[in-house]
């Protein structure tokens, strides 16, 4: 974490930065990601980082972690073998051992990256929403348009198969943060009109200008 004297708001900033960029230790980690939880504002400012960050992982494509257990089991338990087979080989098994443990290590404590969800847009790309996946809550940022005009307001909604459309929350000039696990396939993503507020019935009651379908 920076020592670097900030005012109040630079520091938040400095915090949300190093956070994204995975530069905290594990205590600080833990500690923010309990703000994130507490302080929606924080939790924005987030949200708004990783949104300028997210550039960074186009380079880079998602790999399968590989199956290292059995080569641990095989290296920490080996099966009886003759004390002269000892000597420069055993020596080569503890470094694997070291090394696989080393490469485990790392892979647990590596920090999540923002995984991508869904893009509400229109057909022409005017107004578009990208939702992805970070710490256990839905982000929403605004890509592309602007926000419902005065009175009005843009509501997100979840959909299941067969069941009744849930708000998730109000999208305005802030990037919208939810608790929320990642939606299984087959569920869909909307965003209606509502008044200022949001709807007054639970339920959209304006016109559904965007929609996408987690999966398809």
């Amino acid at each position: 974490m920076t020592d670097t004297a900030f005012t109040p708001r630079e520091a938040e900033d400095a915090l949300a930065a190093e956070y994204v960029l995975g530069v905290l230790d594990a205590a600080e980690r833990a500690e923010v990601e309990a703000r994130i939880r507490r302080d929606p504002a924080f939790a924005a400012r987030v949200a708004e980082w990783e949104g300028r960050l997210s550039g960074l992982n186009d380079g880079f494509a998602e790999a399968p972690a590989p199956n290292l257990l059995p080569k641990i089991e095989a290296r920490l338990f080996p099966k009886p073998v003759a004390a002269r087979r000892f000597g420069l080989f055993g020596w080569l098994s503890g470094a694997a051992v070291a090394t696989a443990l080393s490469l485990v290590t790392v892979a647990i404590l590596a920090p999540p990256r923002p995984m991508p969800v869904a893009t509400l847009a229109t057909a022409d790309n005017r107004l578009a929403y990208r939702v992805t996946h970070f710490g256990g809550s839905l982000q929403v940022n605004r890509v592309a348009g602007v926000p419902a005009v005065p009175g009005q307001v843009h509501e997100l909604w979840v959909i299941a198969p067969g069941a009744a459309p849930v708000s998730l929350g109000l999208l305005q000039d802030r990037p919208l943060v939810v608790s929320y696990p990642v939606p299984p396939a087959g569920f869909v993503l909307a965003v209606s009109i509502e008044p200022e507020g949001g709807s007054p019935t639970g339920a959209p009651t304006g016109p559904v200008i965007l929609t996408a379908e987690i999966g398809a």
